[in-house]
């Protein structure tokens, strides 16, 4: 079960510090942040700074806590919570399939995120390494009322857009 955890956070943890650095940098082909700032902008985010910087970090640094399993379950719940504002602001309405636009790889991610931050990161990482346990089920409570209240007020800080406004497709 250990091997299968790592793999499951390797490659997931990776893929979303990738996305995330992407946002962030514009490493790996991606926007940087000037151009996810205005991808916020255009989705009615206010303000798109800050938001735009929300979103990088909750996918660079959630995505390498997930790696390296590191103080579980904080980095998958900044996934979970940029999972479900990336769900309901651009993929909703668009089909299942990613092919459309739909929801399906960021509901792929957040599924994954939460079944690792219910069964913990494994015996292979840092948290079993360095003997970190953060204090459960406190912790995982905490955050998770953290998380929602974030993404409601992320959805709540979006001006309203034209009827006619196209939605983008990418996230």
């Amino acid at each position: 079960m250990d091997v299968g955890l790592l793999v499951l956070r390797l490659i997931v943890g990776l893929y979303l510090f990738g996305h995330g650095s992407q946002k962030l940098f514009g490493w790996l082909g991606g926007p940087g942040m000037t151009g996810t700032e205005g991808y916020m902008r255009m989705l009615g985010f206010r303000p798109p700074k800050l938001w735009a910087l929300g979103a990088g970090l909750a996918e660079a640094v959630g995505g390498l806590l997930l790696l390296l399993g590191l103080l579980s379950p904080l980095g998958n719940l900044a996934i979970a919570a940029s999972m479900l504002v990336a769900i309901a602001t651009v993929h909703l309405g668009k089909g299942l399939f990613a092919m459309t636009g739909g929801p399906e790889l960021p509901v792929i991610n957040l599924a994954a995120a939460v079944a690792l931050a219910l069964t913990g990161p494994g015996r292979y990482s840092l948290d079993s390494l360095l003997g970190i346990s953060l204090p459960e089920p406190a912790v995982g409570i905490v955050v998770t009322v953290l998380v929602l209240v974030g993404v409601a007020v992320a959805l709540l800080s979006r001006s309203p857009q034209p009827a006619d406004q196209a939605q983008p497709t990418a996230s």
